[in-house]
């Protein structure tokens, strides 16, 4: 069974130090590692998730500590309605197979992740006074909005469309 392993920062580690695990040997090979962090939007924890591999982020809204054992479930739903609301197209059976298991590990202090994540956080820090409270922010419309800017570091292309070629690749793959 595949694992999917989100390495957290320091600040989102401190705040679910219960649910850190071991790093394991086994990463997820399709998609590879993500790395998150917390930010708050009217005091509720929401974690933004970067795949270092294609720059795709993803935003989770309203994370519990009580919700922690359910994080692959909460993440692969989640990366599911980003995915469809990106024109992405995959079935949720095949990406909880594509994901696997979530398992949070600690920082891996990767300059080049972090760096991308504070840069995606001052954008969100402008939607948030844009759009107000937490009940206004359209999670899914600032995800795709940040999804679709290109990046330098993929030469100019979007991460969306990246993670639509691994996606397509690892459907292709399956059939």
């Amino acid at each position: 069974m595949n694992q999917t392993q989100i390495y957290t920062t320091r600040k989102l580690e401190k705040t679910i130090q219960k649910s850190i695990v071991e790093n394991s040997e086994s990463e997820n090979k399709i998609l590879g590692e993500w790395v998150a962090t917390i930010f708050y939007a009217d005091r509720k924890k929401c974690w933004l998730i970067f795949n270092k591999q294609t720059k795709y982020l993803l935003i989770l809204a309203d994370i519990k500590a009580s919700e922690l054992n359910n994080i692959t479930q909460i993440f692969t739903e989640t990366l599911h309605s980003q995915l469809k609301n990106d024109e992405i197209e995959i079935d949720l059976g095949t990406l909880r197979k594509l994901i696997g298991e979530i398992k949070l590990c600690e920082t891996n202090n990767d300059r080049s992740a972090n760096g991308s994540l504070n840069n995606c956080m001052f954008s969100i820090e402008q939607w948030k006074v844009d759009y107000g409270s937490f009940e206004n922010l359209p999670f899914r419309k600032i995800n795709s909005g940040l999804n679709s800017s290109p990046n330098q570091m993929l030469n100019w292309k979007y991460p969306k469309e990246l993670m639509s070629e691994k996606i397509k690749a690892y459907v292709q793959h399956c059939i």
